[in-house]
C-alpha cells in the first residue's frame, strides 16, 4: 500500500506542479539550517581542526554532530510530510493548499521528530564504525546503510498514510 501510495504521490505531483514548493522550501531551509549551525560554530572555533581522524572528535563535537544531523532530518522529513499530505488530499478529490500540507505535518511533528532522531542516530553510527573499519568493515557497514536505506525508505508515507509511531512505522516501511 505504501508504495502504490509513492507512487500515486508521483502521479499526483506531475498533476499538480504547485506542490513542487515543498521540496523548494525543504531545501531552502536545509541550507539555513547548514548556516545556522556551521557559521557559528567556524567562526568560534569549535569545529577547528584538533587532530588526525574520528578519534581526536570530542563528546561536544559527537554532540554537535547529533543535533545537527536531527534537525536537518526533521527540516527534511517535515516538508516531505507535508508533501505526502498534500498528495493524500488530491487522491481523495480535494484541492491542497500548501498550509494544508503544512497543518498535516505540523499534526505529525512528534513523530516527525522520532523518526528523524533514530534516523540521525542509525547514520551517526553508521559512520563512526566505517571510519574505525578496515576495508572490509566499511564494505559491511555501506551494506548496512544501503539495507536501513531500503528498509526505511517509505517511512514518511507510512507516518503519513497510517497514523503510527516513528518505530511502528519504521517496521512497516
Amino acid at each position: 500500500n505504501s508504495w502504490d501510495l509513492v507512487k500515486a504521490s508521483a502521479a499526483v505531483l506531475r498533476a499538480d506542479a504547485e506542490l513542487l514548493v515543498f521540496p523548494v522550501i525543504s531545501s531552502v531551509l536545509s541550507i539555513l539550517v547548514v548556516v545556522t549551525f556551521f557559521v557559528p560554530a567556524f567562526l568560534t572555533g569549535f569545529l577547528a581542526p584538533g587532530g588526525e581522524g574520528a578519534a581526536s572528535f570530542s563528546a561536544g563535537t559527537y554532540a554537535f554532530a547529533l543535533l545537527f544531523y536531527v534537525v536537518q532530518y526533521f527540516v527534511i522529513f517535515f516538508c516531505n510530510t507535508a508533501l505526502v499530505g498534500a498528495a493524500m488530499i488530491r487522491l481523495r478529490g480535494g484541492d491542497p493548499t500548501v498550509a494544508d500540507g503544512f497543518r498535516i505535518a505540523a499534526s505529525r511533528a512528534g513523530d516527525i521528530l522520532g523518526y528523524a532522531f533514530i534516523a540521525a542516530t542509525v547514520g551517526m553510527l553508521l559512520r563512526a564504525i566505517s571510519e574505525r573499519s578496515g576495508l572490509l568493515g566499511r564494505l559491511v557497514v555501506g551494506l548496512v546503510g544501503l539495507a536501513w536505506n531500503l528498509a526505511t525508505f517509505l517511512v514518511v508515507p507510512v507516518l503519513v498514510a497510517e497514523d503510527v509511531g516513528p518505530i511502528e512505522a519504521i517496521r512497516q516501511s
